[in-house]
């Protein structure tokens, strides 16, 4: 298999490499969302249509939700990675490799939701400061087995002088998941308009179903971006191509 170029990218190159390794791997990441995504989606529309509050039930979700969307955040991360390096990897194994991590992703999570929310609430600019300086944690304590505290560190000196560029790159994937979302909710939404009655109520739903799942779907990109936007600051920064490149002349 071959991995993407191991060389300086731009956000656009980031971008495209992210795409090629959804297409190349979209069984495997399409496999991880649904298998962490479908029990807690049957429990919301459980209590959905339950009627009335279960406090036991709602934290059981919320909590259920909570760990398989960071097993399923680091399968992805293993996936992308594997990929990116010219390796492969199943969805089985991803998921294997990545209930490890589970505590520590959700303490780093837990820490770099309380750092930007105070950098939010000091005049915005300092909280969108650490979204970017903190990007990759995630894509650093899966692939280096670091602890929370010191993969945010590593993130941030990684993304030193290129968070400018770690902004562009989350506007451009912000873009690119919810344009398709919205697409499928204005579309139904405009066909639901004009059928009369109870039809026009189904299909305004099935419309929100159908955009939840494309959503879902395409959920993986964004980690991918993540994922190649650490090895190329590895790359800018550390030399990390050549690097890979004597790994595989020694086994050669």
């Amino acid at each position: 298999m071959t991995g993407v170029a191991l060389r300086p990218l731009s956000v656009g190159e980031i971008i495209d490499a992210s795409f090629q390794v959804y297409r190349r791997h979209f069984s495997a990441l399409a496999t991880i969302v649904l298998v962490c995504s479908g029990l807690p989606m049957l429990i919301q529309i459980y209590m959905r249509n339950a009627g009335g509050v279960n406090w036991g039930l709602t934290v059981g979700y919320l909590l259920l939700a909570l760990v398989l969307g960071l097993i399923a955040t680091g399968a992805t991360v293993f996936v992308v990675s594997e990929s990116y390096l010219g390796r492969g990897i199943t969805a089985g194994d991803a998921l294997t490799r990545a209930t490890p991590f589970v505590w520590p992703l959700i303490l780093a999570s837990l820490a770099m939701g309380i750092v930007v929310l105070i950098g939010l609430l000091l005049f915005v600019i300092p909280g969108l400061i650490a979204v970017c300086g903190l990007a990759v944690t995630v894509p650093a304590l899966v692939v280096e087995s670091l602890g929370p505290t010191a993969a945010m560190g590593r993130s941030w000196a990684l993304t030193q002088g290129h968070r400018l560029r770690m902004l562009g790159l989350f506007v451009v994937i912000f873009i690119l998941l919810v344009v398709p979302y919205l697409a499928v909710i204005g579309l139904f939404g405009l066909v639901a308009a004009i059928v009369p009655g109870s039809a026009g109520v189904a299909i305004a739903l099935l419309g929100v179903v159908i955009a939840a799942i494309v959503q879902l779907l395409l959920s993986p990109l964004y980690q991918a971006a993540l994922v190649i936007a650490y090895y190329d600051l590895r790359v800018r920064k550390e030399g990390f191509d050549l690097e890979v490149l004597a790994s595989s002349l020694r086994a050669a």
